[in-house]
């Protein structure tokens, strides 16, 4: 859509290597106050992502950006995302095509939400996922440790026949886990997708709201044709590649929510 959307670099983040379920990957880390771990859409840390976690950082979050693919600070180009896109289709990490599946990413975020949680003041941390990492966010849940999951336009497992456009995303006894808290703990879930966006499936949005009911909080941008928006057909990145920061712009108002969301999970320690 017309304009700019922002972008950042790597200026001011840290680095170093985090080590948890036997796999090893950069970490970036910025700010101070309650934590939140960012996880980049394919093809990485980009640009947009990286202005997203100084916006983050911004508004009073300590955010832990980790880098299981790409290279940080790359900016976006067709190649890119073609050549990261092959390698994780096929990587064991992941399973891209998997239904009921225990991804062991997941278990790498769950270690990584624990460390950054006991770091940071507040009840727990956020895990904000997007596109291909959506999904792990509500993963990351299975673990006390998160008490805020963000799943932006999740996109795991590729929703190509019916059984994985339902699929939440994650194994059936971690979804299992995930509800029980919701139940028994309070724990929300924030969802954001693109109305018409063809790889995030509105019946896995169902999944998800037919077991956590009112713990699952939706947030749904108008792309059919003739929006008032001007999303495009293809919108799909709600908090990064469309997103403007123009007052009222739809994705400007649900990155308003999410940090809303994170503040209000997350405890009293956010900058106002």
């Amino acid at each position: 859509m017309p304009g700019s959307h922002p972008t950042s670099d790597l200026a001011g983040w840290s680095r170093a290597p985090f080590t948890g379920a036997g796999f090893t990957h950069d970490v970036y880390e910025k700010g101070t106050g309650p934590g939140v771990v960012l996880v980049p859409e394919i093809p990485g840390a980009t640009p947009e992502v990286l202005a997203l976690g100084d916006h983050l950082v911004e508004r009073g979050f300590t955010v832990s950006i980790p880098s299981p693919f790409g290279e940080p600070g790359r900016p976006v180009s067709v190649g890119y995302v073609l050549g990261v896109m092959a390698r994780l289709c096929v990587a064991a990490e992941f399973r891209a095509f998997a239904t009921n599946a225990r991804r062991p990413f997941a278990d790498y975020l769950r270690a990584l939400a624990r460390d950054l949680a006991s770091r940071t003041p507040g009840p727990g941390v956020g895990v904000i996922g997007m596109c291909f990492t959506g999904g792990f966010a509500l993963a990351a849940a299975v673990d006390d440790a998160v008490v805020a999951p963000v799943l932006s336009q999740p996109s795991l497992p590729f929703p190509v026949t019916p059984a994985r456009r339902v699929d939440p995303g994650l194994s059936r006894a971690e979804f299992d886990t995930v509800v029980a808290r919701a139940r028994n703990e309070g724990l929300c879930a924030l969802g954001l997708r693109f109305t018409r966006d063809r790889a995030v499936p509105v019946e896995r949005f169902a999944t998800l709201r037919r077991h956590l009911g009112d713990a699952f909080e939706v947030i749904e941008l108008d792309s059919a044709p003739g929006n008032e928006a001007g999303f495009g057909k293809n919108a799909h990145s709600v908090l990064t590649a469309e997103l403007r920061e123009t007052p009222g712009h739809p994705a400007l108002a649900a990155r308003e929510r999410v940090v809303g969301f994170l503040r209000e999970r997350l405890g009293p320690g956010s900058a106002a």
